[in-house]
């Protein structure tokens, strides 16, 4: 006899509905997106929420998967590195710029790196190079690809905010 409980659980991940009839409740959100919806981009790196490798999005705001219980997500929109492209396949300008400006090696943080570094310009923590790196300061890359990162994550801030200085007029 199990002495753990199950529960459906119903999630959009990355624009879809999806379900998980039978999601253990001690299961992890990394857990679940890896190993039941099969979505890997999201990396089990320290499974203590040191690495900041299974970043993802959690209706909006950047959480770490691995300290994430999936229960808690009932209902959220979910977004993965899967999940960033156009629908056409057009990468996300945050992925134009990390390949731009070579901020991946060997590309098992470049996940995590990508949904912070979004989460960063999105929530208006990209104003200098020192808030870029004290924002960016959880998720560690092994290649010390970190002047790479931080100058895509600028690239993007100051696209984003011509862009918006360009609808305010």
């Amino acid at each position: 006899m199990s002495t753990h409980s199950e529960l459906p659980l119903l999630l959009t991940v990355n624009g879809e509905k999806r379900e998980v009839p039978d999601c253990d409740v001690r299961a992890t959100l990394l857990d679940v997106l890896r190993e039941r919806l099969g979505l890997t981009g999201a990396k089990k790196g320290c499974d203590r929420g040191e690495c900041g490798a299974c970043t993802v999005h959690l209706d909006g705001r950047a959480v770490l998967s691995c300290l994430t219980l999936a229960a808690s997500a009932r209902g959220s929109e979910v977004t993965t590195v899967e999940g960033l492209a156009a629908s056409d396949g057009t990468p996300h300008p945050m992925q134009e710029a990390f390949h731009t400006h070579d901020a991946f090696q060997c590309g098992f943080c470049t996940p995590g790196q990508l949904m912070s570094a979004i989460a960063c310009v999105r929530e208006g923590h990209a104003g200098s190079e020192a808030e870029i790196r004290e924002w960016m300061s959880g998720n560690l890359c092994r290649c010390a690809a970190y002047p790479q990162i931080r100058a895509a994550v600028a690239e993007v801030a100051a696209v984003t905010a011509e862009g918006a200085e360009g609808e305010a007029r």
